[in-house]
């Protein structure tokens, strides 16, 4: 797992350290039951609180990204990922109409704005 935090971004650490697992967590590195670095270890490599990492896994965990055993350590918990990809899916989908609605007001066709899309998807789109 690699994250790492930018004191100068204005985003709390503990946001940032959230954001980076779920997001790994929801891309598929870090899969279900994996077990997550210990609170210290990842506080002494990001050379961070500990009471900032503890408060970003408690965060994961009250998402149902992540469950802590007692003993044992933080692992990626199988449940409620896809309820949250569907939720950036959603967000994705806003995205994607304000985008439209700017190509609109610009002017752009549907056959513009596609092929727009697929040059920045990185694929050519058939004739």
């Amino acid at each position: 797992m690699h994250l790492s935090v930018s004191l100068t971004s204005g985003e709390p650490i503990y946001s940032q350290v959230k954001e980076q697992i779920k997001n790994q967590i929801l891309a598929g590195q870090l899969r279900e039951g994996e077990l997550l670095p210990s609170i210290r270890n990842l506080a002494q490599s990001l050379k961070i609180s500990v009471i900032t990492t503890k408060r970003a896994y408690d965060d994961l965990e009250q998402e149902g990204l992540v469950t802590s055993v007692s003993g044992k350590g933080t692992f990626v918990a199988g449940n409620n990922i896809e309820s949250i990809r569907e939720i950036k899916y959603r967000a994705l989908e806003d995205q994607l109409r304000t985008a439209i609605a700017e190509g609109r007001n610009m002017g752009l066709t549907r056959t513009d704005f596609m092929n727009l899309v697929t040059i920045l998807f990185g694929e050519e789109l058939e004739p």
